[in-house]
């Protein structure tokens, strides 16, 4: 008799609930999230059934919880919350909602829908590891960028001079005047010839001299704050400061680590070869996209996956068009990007964007339609296995035509 599995993930304890092929519970199961836990969750388990016979389904398809279910052999089954949500009311009609119910649902629906469903296909541990490497990353540009933006309003509140003086607040240039000069006080006795000093202590490159910055912070507004004042944000921005230091080359690293290990795998090299993929944005391709081809049998699904095609809603004469929310956003982000790029050094990728702005397309909209172009030949390339070659390109050698 075949057996199914639902676990409904929690942060301290996990519902497990296993179902017979009537849809009859065999077994219920709360499991700590320790590693006496799992153990003994995966004991259970096994006195049900052979693991490669019990599949199991959760709706999120990472953690601890999944490394060892799969490393125990069962199959794991992602069910989308929104799919969940939907199957909802076929089990309470009061709307009611528990830990063990949820385990109990996401086992029969398992039960009934199986076959609409892919089992998790883990990826390698070289994509697992880029991964790991490329989230973190853009998590810490979110948080450079937060600190930046938070360093900028605190300054143009009380010293608008210090934020206006260099283009970008957060380079090394800048955090360092601010950090030498964080109050208008501070800067009371800075002249050309110390500005010159300053710019050659820190190896400034850039093209103004120490009389057109100076101009800059003297074309500033004047702060209004009162000494106090000044003098305790001035406190608070040299935090900040201190902050950005160190988050800013640390981010560097992370970058040049992903740029060598994104060009040392063979998948890399294909989804680099695309104009102005880059590495970093290949990087944030790959993580997503992984290595494992039944992921995505077809172009559609990857297209769907990366949220670059709408969702049509037809009936009868009625017919719309929308946004796709649901997708992977990360993969959205870094296609889009990638596609942005592109028409910048690819006349074939030019002139779908121009087309898409030509029929009243905003430039987000024209993006993702250029995004979805690429989509099918970079899948094709990905599928092959081969790096992408502007001349195998029917379309760009047209337009080159």
């Amino acid at each position: 008799m075949p057996f199914h599995g639902g676990l409904d993930w929690g942060g301290t304890s996990h519902a497990v609930c296993i179902i017979d092929g009537a849809g009859q519970v065999v077994v219920r199961v709360e499991a700590r999230h320790d590693a006496a836990g799992l153990a003994d969750l995966v004991a259970r388990l096994e006195r049900v059934a052979k693991p490669a016979e019990l599949p199991i389904a959760i709706e999120r398809p990472s953690g601890l919880i999944v490394d060892a279910l799969v490393e125990a052999g069962h199959p794991v089954i992602p069910i989308h919350p929104n799919v969940v949500k939907a199957c909802r009311p076929r089990y309470r009609a009061a709307g009611g909602k528990s830990d063990p119910g949820d385990a109990y649902m996401l086992a029969d629906i398992l039960r009934t829908d199986g076959h609409r469903f892919r089992p998790l296909m883990p990826a390698s541990d070289d994509i697992r590891a880029l991964r790991a490497l490329v989230r973190g990353r853009d998590d810490l540009v979110a948080q450079r960028v937060a600190l930046a933006n938070q360093l900028r309003s605190l300054l143009e509140g009380f010293w608008p001079g210090a934020a206006a003086i260099f283009a970008a607040i957060d380079s090394p240039i800048a955090l360092a005047f601010v950090g030498r000069y964080p109050t208008p006080d501070s800067a009371g006795r800075l002249g050309e010839k110390r500005m010159a000093s300053f710019m050659a202590q820190h190896a400034y490159c850039g093209r103004r001299s120490p009389a057109e910055l100076l101009a800059r912070l003297r074309a500033a507004p004047i702060g209004l704050a009162s000494d106090a004042e000044a003098e305790a944000k001035g406190e608070v921005a040299r935090v900040l400061v201190a902050v950005l230091d160190r988050l800013v080359p640390e981010i560097a690293k992370l970058s040049s680590r992903i740029e060598h290990a994104v060009a040392e795998l063979p998948d890399g090299r294909i989804v680099m070869s695309f104009p102005r993929a880059g590495r970093i944005c290949a990087a944030q391709i790959l993580a997503e996209l992984g290595d494992v081809r039944e992921r995505f049998p077809s172009e559609d699904q990857l297209a769907a996956e990366a949220g670059v095609c709408p969702v049509t809603h037809a009936s009868g004469k009625s017919r719309g068009v929308v946004f796709r929310w649901a997708c992977n956003k990360n993969l959205r982000l870094a296609v889009t990007c990638f596609a942005d790029n592109s028409r910048h050094a690819s006349a074939w990728a030019a002139a779908i964007y121009r087309k898409a702005r030509d029929r009243g397309c905003k430039h987000p909209h024209a993006v993702r339609i250029l995004a979805r172009a690429w989509v099918r030949i970079l899948w094709r390339a990905w599928q092959d296995g081969t790096t992408y070659n502007p001349e195998h390109h029917v379309g760009a050698t047209k337009i080159a035509a």
